[in-house]
């Protein structure tokens, strides 16, 4: 069951994002946050675990949108390639930041877990790289819409 249901959503995504630039940006953010989440499941700070899971959970909420951006993307300049087309270079640069802040945000949060005895500023530092996803996000949205 879980074959046929990967191979539905894999159609989709082709339909939706492409083969191309817009489907890897996408799919490079999605990993980042499972692979965040991922860091979650060895926690066993119950306080440091609460605020990773906030900070984890807003990160979530911003996968829909980078999807939007990917899917619009790929309606005005299909790409099935690598190939990064001049009027998107900056859409695809923000979104690429992104991927790259989402992946240090990963790296905080294991930083945080890997910690001896109590981390001095919690997930501050977490805290922080996520307000840089988010950032980086919200221009990519505001470059689509120029």
């Amino acid at each position: 069951m879980g074959f046929i249901k990967s191979a539905l959503a894999n159609r989709r995504d082709d339909a939706e994002l492409g083969k191309g630039l817009w489907r890897r940006a996408h799919d490079r953010f999605r990993r980042g946050l499972d692979r965040y989440h991922q860091i979650l499941e060895g926690i066993d700070d119950d306080v440091l675990y609460s605020e990773l899971l906030v900070i984890g959970n807003g990160l979530a909420k911003l996968l829909p949108r980078v999807r939007a951006v990917c899917m619009e993307a790929q309606k005005r300049a299909p790409s099935e390639g690598l190939d990064i087309p001049g009027e998107f270079a900056a859409v695809h640069r923000a979104l690429s930041r992104a991927g790259n802040a989402l992946a240090t945000t990963a790296e905080a949060a294991a930083m945080a877990r890997l910690a001896v005895g109590p981390v001095p500023v919690g997930a501050l530092s977490v805290q922080r790289r996520a307000a840089t996803v988010s950032e980086h996000v919200q221009e990519a949205e505001e470059l689509m819409h120029r």
